[in-house]
């Protein structure tokens, strides 16, 4: 069993965390509300589908760029301007008259959130890498967290100052973050790292052409095994309101309840139970046991017969994400060069980006054309194949600084 993280180590997360979760907030304020602003301006279904996808298509394009940046200038600095970005996007979604207005608000938040990668690499300067993947639990247990919070804000905002005041209150959230992060969160590449006047040494795009041109390399394979899980369970996010639905006749009125049961399951998982999983059997066998209980609670849930199965089929996925991600991620930090730390994470970011983008408009038109299960089955069948490769990826003892890795 690993020791316990030390003290300042732990007070630079705890504000991470907190920034992080603060920042979760104001997007979950927003997101359940935005087919019914597109619908005030007469978006068809298609329109609204590409209004959910801009913002993912923004992020997967800016996070390489925010993943350089931060490798140059620091991950403080990054952070701040990406959560100055999402104030603007807030400001602009409240202030909304026309469908390209709030095209223009998720494409600004979409570009303010390609920063995730930027926080991982904090994580990755400031913890040990045995303690990493525990961290990037707490990471993403915050990211639960606020996607809970947030529709219950933004639907008492909506009741009790208007239709149009979610987008203001999550903009002021916005600004109180960068404050509290201007006046708490410190720099976390340690001094003398940040060096804006060296130039950088491969191209932006190098290490997404690698990891194409070079899949079976160290940091390639475990880019393709956190894309390729994003890309199921985006899937199954997708369609699943559309599954219970048409299968168990939930309403709008009910399915909140199963999205609240799936976030405290998350937060459960990744907050208290990843990081004993992972002191137990390591994070290369936490990423593979992430890997199948996603495999086998998306091949489960639509064979379940009864509502009631059905919840206890449900947990499945999100312990099979909740192990697989932040192993994954806390893998990467240990094989990548650490002068690149930020950049591999933005390019990480890059690719889940393009799965979220790619997984609504497949999963949907799969939903629609093979019937109500074939999501499901397509995503776990993408899974099973590529988690081959989580099968050789070989154990990485904890080590003291990251080393480079030559494809």
């Amino acid at each position: 069993m690993s020791a316990p993280p030390e003290r300042a180590q732990v007070r630079q997360l705890s504000v991470l965390i907190a920034v992080n979760a603060v920042d979760m907030i104001g997007f979950a304020i927003v997101l359940p509300l935005l087919p019914f602003y597109a619908l005030d301006f007469h978006a068809t279904p298609v329109q609204i589908g590409w209004l959910m996808a801009a913002f993912s298509i923004a992020q997967l394009v800016s996070a390489p760029f925010w993943g350089r940046v931060s490798d140059r200038y620091g991950r403080r600095p990054a952070l701040m301007i990406g959560l100055s970005g999402s104030a603007i996007a807030y400001i602009v979604f409240g202030l909304a008259g026309s469908l390209w207005m709030l095209f223009l608000s998720r494409l600004v938040q979409g570009a303010g959130g390609g920063t995730t990668g930027v926080a991982q690499a904090y994580v990755a300067d400031t913890m040990r890498p045995a303690d990493r993947a525990r961290a990037l639990g707490w990471l993403s247990a915050a990211t639960s967290a606020g996607i809970a919070i947030g529709p219950t804000i933004g639907s008492l905002a909506a009741v009790g100052l208007g239709s149009r005041s979610p987008g203001f209150v999550a903009a002021g959230l916005c600004l109180i973050n960068v404050f509290f992060a201007w006046k708490w969160l410190p720099e976390s590449k340690p001094r003398g790292s940040v060096a804006p006047s060296v130039k950088p040494r491969t191209p932006i795009w190098h290490t997404a052409w690698q990891v194409i041109s070079h899949p079976r390399g160290a940091v390639p394979r475990l880019v393709w095994i956190y894309a390729v899980g994003m890309l199921a369970f985006t899937c199954m996010t997708s369609v699943v309101a559309l599954y219970l639905n048409a299968e168990f006749q939930v309403t709008k009125k009910t399915i909140g309840f199963f999205f609240t049961y799936i976030g405290i399951l998350s937060f459960v998982m990744r907050s208290l139970v990843l990081g004993p999983v992972v002191d137990r059997i390591g994070e290369t066998w936490a990423m593979r046991a992430g890997a199948g209980c996603l495999v086998v609670g998306l091949i489960l849930y639509p064979l379940a017969p009864s509502i009631w199965l059905l919840v206890l089929v449900i947990p499945l996925v999100p312990i099979g994400t909740a192990l697989l991600f932040p192993a994954t991620t806390s893998l990467m930090s240990r094989v990548s060069d650490k002068n690149e730390l930020g950049t591999t994470m933005g390019t990480a970011q890059f690719f889940g980006g393009i799965s979220r983008v790619v997984a609504p408009l497949g999963a949907t038109a799969a939903f629609q054309a093979w019937g109500h299960r074939s999501p499901f089955f397509l995503g776990a069948g993408v899974v099973a194949l590529v988690s081959v490769l989580a099968f050789r990826i070989e154990h990485q003892p904890a080590r003291a600084t990251p080393v480079p890795v030559k494809d």
